[in-house]
């Protein structure tokens, strides 16, 4: 059977952001990078830079997933379509969570040099389930006390806390509690936890894109509805070419901001969806007192979202309302435009049968004329008839030449004049 050149790739594209297999106690650093849609270069760059450091194989050409065991910690590396992300993972025992965190095992000048900007920073600290679990005021220690979220996951086999706050080394903190979950199923649950955070400031980056513009939009609103006021008492098509230049202006100033949003504000529906997807795989069940997870997201999270949906949603309808209003303004110029037209019409009208009635005229001081020179060269013929001896009376012969010249100048210049008529009508 042929294969399709595409049916390997398809078939690992589905496995090809693996779980990994945590055992607690373990401590974890994740670090998400913002390095635009042409970074992968540099971070695969980078990547294979650590590699060498440490003697180890690069990873594939066109890899976007990287998993290595290094001195003394492990190494998780994906790249996204608009970030990448490091997680660094460091397993053993520990007394104080946060005291020293996984990060802190690989080379300094390495990670200060990893390309991009940094967008997510969190450290996580897994628990053994042998350990006690820690209460509220335990938790206090570790977070910020009056912000605390947490909640009872996978069916009750292990806990999380977590503040959403930065602290004072620019990273977040996550606790979580092993109760009883197998490896793998330790490995989705800190993994999920982390995507939760990744992607939730990933669709953040939109709102402050939607408060940008929407004072934008509000001032385009202001000036669209002064252009409609203007528009029934505009006179004259130079005051309503004037009012659809301003609307074309509009126009194109929403357009810019549609282009300039529109990517960002798609990414963060993607991103939100996948919030969403992410806390409902956690399985969440409240701890009394706290917030959970879930419950974070409604009140602080969703609002900013729908700000951005509004903000999309009236760049939409202030495009269309641009739309409509430079159609009917564009009508209103076309009807001036055209009455104006007939008005030229008419007076081109009223010029072409002036005109016509100055060529009859001198069509009949045409014929005159031509008649009279005509019968002039007639008595010059009788002249000569007369001295040649053949005797004719020349004022008889010349009254009598008169009207017959009249008539054939007059019948040859109608006939030349509706030659050139028929000429006019012919095609071409």
């Amino acid at each position: 059977m042929r294969e399709h050149p595409q049916r390997v790739a398809l078939a690992n594209e589905v496995h090809a952001r693996p779980f990994l297999s945590l055992t607690a106690p373990e401590r974890a650093s994740h670090v998400a990078m913002a390095s635009g849609e042409t970074g992968a270069a540099a971070d695969r760059a980078h990547l294979a830079a650590l590699c060498e450091r440490y003697g180890i194989a690069h990873p594939p050409p066109g890899a976007n997933h990287f998993v290595a065991e290094l001195d003394g910690f492990r190494l998780k590396w994906e790249r996204h379509t608009e970030f990448c992300t490091w997680t660094f993972l460091k397993a053993g025992a520990f007394d104080t969570p946060f005291a020293r965190n996984a990060i802190d095992l690989a080379p300094p000048d390495w990670v200060a040099a990893i390309p991009g900007e940094r967008l997510v920073a969190v450290h996580v600290a897994l628990l053994a389930r042998d350990r006690a679990a820690p209460d509220i005021d335990g938790i206090g220690g570790w977070l910020h006390a009056d912000y605390v979220v947490g909640s009872t996951l996978a069916g009750g086999k292990a806990v999380a806390w977590t503040d959403f706050r930065l602290h004072a080394d620019g990273f977040g903190r996550i606790v979580v509690h092993d109760r009883g979950m197998g490896n793998r199923q330790c490995g989705r649950v800190i993994q999920r936890l982390l995507e939760i955070e990744t992607y939730r400031t990933m669709a953040m980056l939109a709102l402050p894109v939607a408060r940008e513009i929407g004072p934008r939009i509000t001032a385009v609103d202001g000036e669209l509805l002064a252009i409609m006021d203007a528009m029934p008492n505009s006179a004259g098509i130079a005051e309503q070419r004037a009012l659809l230049d301003r609307l074309t202006a509009l126009s194109a100033h929403i357009e810019r901001a549609t282009a300039a949003s529109d990517y960002r504000f798609g990414a963060a529906r993607a991103y939100s969806d996948l919030v969403a997807k992410r806390v409902a795989e956690l399985r969440e069940e409240r701890i009394e007192g706290l917030q959970t997870y879930r419950e974070f997201m409604d009140r602080r999270f969703a609002p900013a979202l729908r700000t951005c949906e509004a903000t999309g949603e009236r760049l939409s309808q202030m495009s269309r309302r641009l739309t409509r209003a430079g159609a009917l303004l564009r009508t209103r110029v076309d009807i001036a435009v055209e009455a104006q037209n007939q008005d030229l019409l008419g007076s081109m009208d009223r010029r072409a049968q002036l005109q016509l009635r100055l060529q009859e005229t001198v069509e009949g001081l045409s014929v005159a004329a031509i008649t009279y020179y005509t019968v002039g060269l007639v008595a010059y013929a009788l002249r000569a008839l007369d001295a040649a001896g053949i005797h004719i009376d020349k004022d008889i012969g010349t009254g009598l030449a008169i009207p017959v010249v009249a008539l054939v100048v007059w019948y040859g210049l109608r006939r030349f004049r509706r030659s050139l008529e028929r000429a006019a009508r012919r095609p071409g």
